[in-house]
C-alpha cells in the first residue's frame, strides 16, 4: 500500500485491526525518521499526525541540512562533529531533496568573525565534520569576497571565508522518510490526533485513543510501546500520561522572509552578522528568490500557527539593507514569509540562541518513551538512539529480537539514482526516457530533479494528463495528482506549501491556480460544500499570513 489518500479508509482499518509494536505520535521528520529506523529492523509500526506531515517545525526551518558551524563558536565539538557526520549521510541518500551550497562567510572590522579565529573555526570544523577535499574551507581576501558576492557591505570588509552547506527541501525530505517507512511495512496516517493513552493492569502504556480530524471517527491504536515525537507539542502529549519528569520544552519562534530576486539579485549564499544583536542569519539564493533568516525569539503561543509580525519583518529586512546597503530593499518587496517554532529543552537564564539544540530521550514510569530537542540535520542518529532503547525494553519485556540500525546506507524514498556523485548523470538518462512519454526536457528535468527515482511514476500521469482540461499547468496537474495518490494530501494547505513549497517560493502559482487546484482535490476526494469552502478559507488565510507582518504577541494573552 502507497501513502494514499484514497486508502485513508484501509489504512484507518488496518490501525484499527491490529496490534503494533510501537505507536509513535508525531509526522515531523524525528517521527518519520524513527518510523523508518523500527520498521526496517523488522518492527511493526503504527504512526499518526494530528495536522500534516512536516507542518509544524519541520516545514518552517532554514532549510539547510547544516554541520553545525554556530555551535562551534558555543563550543559543542561533540555536536559539530556528529552533526558534520549526519549531514552526510542526508545527502547520500536523498541527493534529490538536498544539495550541496557554497556559503559565504564575509568578515568586516568589529564584526564576531575576525580572519584568524575564522580560518582556525572553519579548519576545526573540516576535521570535525569530516567534511570532503572538494568541500574544504577557502579563505578569500576583500577582492575575492567581492566577485563571490559584489552585493556584500564593502565598508570595512576585511576578507571572507567560503565552506559549504547543504541546502534541503525540509518538507519533502520528511515526507520521503515517511514513504520509504510506508515501504517498510509502517502504517502511517496524517490528520489524526492523539487524545490520550490507554493503559494495561499494570498501568503501563499500551496504545492511544485517536480522532480522525477529517472525520471526527474516533479508534483506538493498540502497541506493546508508544513513542511520543511531537515537538513542540512534546509537553502536551506528556502532559496525558501520570509518570512526568520535571523536564520541560522552551519554544523560540524563527522567521524567515522571502523576496524576488529582481530586488534582491543575490548570487551566492551568505552567512552574515546583523547590526543590532551581533546574531548571524543566512541569505540563500532559490528558484528566482532569495530568502533571509532567522530570527530567534521566545514564544509562547499558538503553535499550530506562528505567526511573522511586523516587528520580524523589519529586524530581517534592516539586517538586508545593513549587509547589502546597495540593495535597500523594504517591506513592500517581501513576496512570502514564514514561522517556526523550535522545541528547545530549557535551561535557565539563557537567551534564545544560546540554548542548546541537542536532543533528549526521557522514559516514563508508564513506559512511554519521549523524544524532545534535536535539529533536522541529526533526525537519523536521533532515531537510532531511541530505536535502540525500544529495540532494548521490547527484548526485555516481550523476548523480541530484532536487527540493528541499518539507516546509514538506506536511501529514502526516491533516494534510488546510485549516490550523489551519480546524480546528475541519473537525472539526464531519465530525461532521455522521458521522450517516450511525451514529456519535454525542462519538465522532465524538473521532475527528475525534484522527485528522484520515482520521476517514473510522474511521467506516468504527466502522459496519461497532456489533453487535462482542469485548466492546471501540466507541471502544477502532475504534482498535484501523485500527492494524493502517493503522499497522503488531503487539503490545498498540504499540496501548496509542504509537498510543493510554492506558498513560499511561488505564490504567483499559489495565487493563479488555487480555484482550479481546490476544484480538483474537491472532485477527486469528494469534499463536502462545507469543507471546500472551509479549505478555500483555509489557504486564503495561509496566503495572507505569509503576504503581511501579523499582530501576534509572543505570549498569549
Amino acid at each position: 500500500m502507497t501513502l494514499s489518500t484514497l486508502k485513508r479508509e484501509q489504512i484507518k482499518k488496518d490501525l484499527k485491526d491490529n496490534s503494533f509494536d510501537v505507536v509513535i505520535i508525531g509526522g515531523g521528520i524525528t517521527g518519520a525518521g524513527i518510523a523508518l529506523d523500527a520498521s526496517e529492523r523488522g518492527m511493526k509500526v503504527a504512526l499518526v499526525e494530528m495536522q500534516d506531515f512536516a507542518q509544524g517545525t519541520s516545514s518552517r526551518s532554514t532549510k539547510l541540512v547544516h554541520g553545525g558551524l554556530r555551535y562551534l563558536k558555543q563550543l559543542q565539538v561533540g555536536v559539530v562533529a556528529e552533526t558534520g557526520r549526519e549531514r552526510a549521510i542526508v545527502y547520500e541518500n536523498g541527493p534529490h531533496v538536498t544539495t550541496p551550497e557554497r556559503m559565504l562567510l564575509p568578515m568586516h572590522k568589529g564584526g564576531s568573525m575576525g580572519k584568524f579565529t575564522t580560518s582556525i573555526g572553519l579548519t576545526m570544523y573540516d576535521r570535525l565534520a569530516g567534511v570532503k577535499r572538494s568541500e574544504r574551507k577557502k579563505m578569500l581576501n576583500k577582492k575575492e569576497t567581492l566577485a563571490k558576492e559584489p552585493l556584500v557591505k564593502q565598508a570595512g570588509l576585511k576578507g571572507g571565508g567560503s565552506y559549504v552547506e547543504y541546502r534541503t527541501d525540509d518538507a519533502r525530505l520528511t515526507i520521503e522518510v515517511m514513504k520509504r517507512a510506508e515501504e517498510k511495512g509502517a502504517t502511517i496516517i496524517n490528520h489524526s490526533k492523539s487524545m490520550h493513552f490507554t493503559y494495561d493492569n499494570n498501568e503501563k502504556v499500551n496504545g492511544i485513543n485517536v480522532e480522525d480530524q477529517i472525520s471526527g471517527e474516533t479508534y483506538t491504536i493498540g502497541a506493546k510501546k508508544v513513542i511520543n515525537a511531537s515537538g513542540p507539542w512534546v509537553d502536551e502529549v506528556r502532559s496525558g500520561d501520570y509518570a512526568r519528569n520535571n523536564k520541560q520544552l522552551r519554544l523560540t519562534k524563527g522567521v524567515h522572509i522571502v523576496i524576488d530576486q529582481s530586488k534582491f539579485p543575490l548570487g551566492q549564499a551568505v552567512y552574515f552578522d546583523t547590526e543590532k544583536d551581533g546574531r548571524m542569519i543566512f541569505a540563500i539564493p532559490r528558484e528566482g528568490k532569495a530568502y533571509v533568516g532567522t530570527t530567534d525569539t521566545f514564544y509562547d503561543n499558538d503553535k499550530t500557527s506562528p505567526l511573522a509580525t511586523q516587528e520580524d519583518r523589519d529586524y530581517l529586512i534592516d539586517a538586508i539593507n545593513y549587509m547589502f546597503p546597495d540593495v535597500q530593499v523594504e517591506d513592500s518587496d517581501i513576496e512570502s514569509s514564514w514561522a517556526g517554532v523550535r522545541p528547545l529543552i530549557l535551561e535557565e537564564g539563557k537567551d534564545p540562541s544560546e540554548i542548546s539544540r541537542k536532543d533528549e530521550v526521557w522514559e516514563g514510569k508508564s513506559g512511554l518513551l519521549t523524544i524532545a530537542g534535536g535539529k533536522l540535520t541529526g533526525y537519523r542518529h536521533m532515531a537510532l538512539e531511541i530505536v535502540d532503547l525500544l529495540a532494548k525494553r521490547l527484548k526485555e519485556e516481550y523476548k523480541l529480537k530484532f536487527k540493528p540500525c541499518e539507516t546509514k546506507h538506506l536511501p529514502i524514498s526516491g533516494g534510488d539514482v546510485g549516490g550523489s556523485q551519480n546524480f546528475d548523470n541519473y537525472i539526464d538518462e531519465k530525461v532521455k526516457d522521458a521522450k517516450a512519454y511525451q514529456i519535454d526536457e525542462p519538465l522532465a528535468r524538473h521532475i527528475v530533479s525534484k522527485y528522484g527515482s520515482n520521476a517514473e511514476e510522474l511521467f506516468k500521469i504527466a502522459q496519461t494528463a497532456q489533453y487535462q482540461d482542469t485548466g492546471l499547468p501540466l507541471d502544477i496537474y502532475t504534482e498535484l495528482i501523485y500527492s494524493i495518490q502517493n503522499e497522503m494530501v488531503y487539503r490545498p494547505t498540504d499540496f501548496f506549501i509542504r509537498r510543493t513549497g510554492k506558498l513560499y517560493f511561488k505564490i504567483d502559482d499559489v495565487l493563479n491556480y488555487k480555484e482550479q487546484v481546490i476544484d480538483v482535490m474537491s472532485e477527486l476526494l469528494g469534499y463536502s460544500d462545507v469543507q471546500k469552502e472551509l479549505y478555500k478559507q483555509e489557504l486564503e488565510t495561509a496566503i495572507n499570513e505569509a503576504q503581511t507582518g501579523n499582530n501576534q504577541p509572543a505570549v498569549k494573552e
